[in-house]
């Protein structure tokens, strides 16, 4: 399966997860499977916040990010890749001059079938 970002539509989320300014993003969701190419311009960031059921994977495209995690704090250069697991909290900032961009996974199946395994 091909996942053209260019043919999906535009999402704006201002704040996101309780972030600074916009998360500018072209998502594939279906149920499986969140698949986002995101872009965070210079003084935005995605909200500290807890992965209780999923993980999540980010692959930095372009720029510098900062990455808060619940062990510290991290920078994040081109090529490399931000693992959050279950469990564990973390936050996207971008803290430079240029824009932001990564592709970022969050695996949505794992969610719902721990939650109907705590039912």
């Amino acid at each position: 399966m091909i996942i053209d970002f260019n043919k999906l539509p535009l999402t704006v989320l201002p704040n996101f997860k309780g972030g600074e300014l916009d998360t500018r993003s072209h998502m594939h969701v279906d149920g499986d499977n969140k698949i986002m190419l995101g872009n965070l311009e210079p003084g935005a960031s995605i909200g500290y916040h807890t992965h209780e059921l999923n993980s999540e994977i980010i692959f930095l495209l372009h720029g510098e990010g900062t990455v808060i995690t619940d062990q510290g704090e991290e920078k994040l250069l081109p090529g490399q890749v931000h693992y959050c697991p279950r469990g564990h909290s973390h936050s996207l900032i971008n803290r430079g001059t240029g824009t932001l961009a990564f592709v970022a996974v969050v695996p949505e199946h794992d969610s719902v079938s721990r939650l109907e395994e705590k039912k």
